[in-house]
């Protein structure tokens, strides 16, 4: 049986995206960072939720801290559960980004249809993929949490990088090697993804 036969939308009734963001002030955006594990993404991520709340900006951090342990506590690791992840993230940014608020979601998301999945489901006007591109070799060198070592010792199967491939984006909003750019250089750049001064175009700043 389709369980979508007892459902009947209301969405016609509902406020629409421009209500809310005329009360914010601001317009909705998903920021959807991408990269290697110790690419720099939650760090990034989490300064610049630090940064747009002092401006003033409603925004909401998405990472696997806040979904892993509530949302998806019951997905593991396997290839459709990982697919199955990115889209209940989509899911709940889409709901975020259509009140108006700049959502910021933190996730390897390693292949090209996986995030293309979760664009369609955002809407391509309002998503920006923002590619950390820090390269393997600095991740692993950095390995602040133990997992290159111990993918490389067999592990941790399917580790991406190591034992399972990484599609890096072909055409990312924003791209930022955190080996090559410091650190308020990169926020900068994404405060301006984020924020896009309203009187000009959007940022397109890019680091190849």
């Amino acid at each position: 049986m389709d369980a979508t036969k007892n459902i009947y939308p209301v969405f016609d009734k509902m406020a629409d995206r421009s209500a809310y963001e005329a009360l914010l002030g601001q317009r909705g955006v998903m920021l959807w960072f991408t990269g290697l594990s110790g690419s720099g993404k939650t760090t990034l991520a989490l300064a610049l939720e630090c940064e747009l709340l002092q401006r003033g900006r409603l925004c909401r951090l998405l990472d696997g801290d806040n979904i892993r342990t509530g949302l998806n506590s019951n997905l593991g690791f396997s290839a459709e559960d990982r697919r199955e992840n990115i889209r209940r993230i989509a899911e709940v940014g889409k709901l975020f980004v259509d009140t108006g608020i700049i959502t910021i979601a933190a996730f390897i998301s390693p292949t090209q249809a996986m995030r293309a999945m979760a664009e369609e489901i955002i809407g391509g006007e309002h998503f920006k993929e923002v590619y950390i591109s820090t390269p393997l070799e600095v991740c692993e060198a950095r390995d602040v949490k133990g997992l290159y070592a111990r993918a490389r010792r067999g592990e941790i199967p399917n580790f991406t990088g190591i034992s399972a491939p990484f599609e890096a984006p072909l055409h990312p909003a924003l791209s930022l090697d955190t080996s090559r750019l410091d650190f308020s250089t990169c926020l900068q750049r994404l405060l301006d993804l984020a924020c896009p001064p309203t009187a000009g175009p959007e940022s397109n700043n890019k680091d190849a």
